[in-house]
């Protein structure tokens, strides 16, 4: 019985010790196995995230333009 409790004990550690870093890495939105505890550079990201924005929203324009643009049909 307390051997089987060490081991329950054991594996809580081990659980803990190996989903620490991987929480923290897929809260930020980074690789599951990159380093967790590196430096980030705040700038960057928040080009890069700005950016996407920007590229997703100008993709969105493109369909609307091009929807509102399209030939009407005449009805013969």
């Amino acid at each position: 019985m307390k051997a089987k409790i060490k081991m329950l004990i054991l594996g809580l550690i081990i659980g803990a010790v190996v989903a620490f870093p991987l929480g923290i890495n897929f809260g930020r939105g980074d690789s599951l196995f990159s380093n967790p505890f590196a430096n980030r550079d705040i700038q960057s990201r928040v080009k890069e995230a700005v950016k996407e924005q920007a590229d997703r929203a100008l993709e969105g324009t493109k369909d609307v333009i091009h929807d509102a643009t399209k030939p009407m049909r005449k009805g013969g």
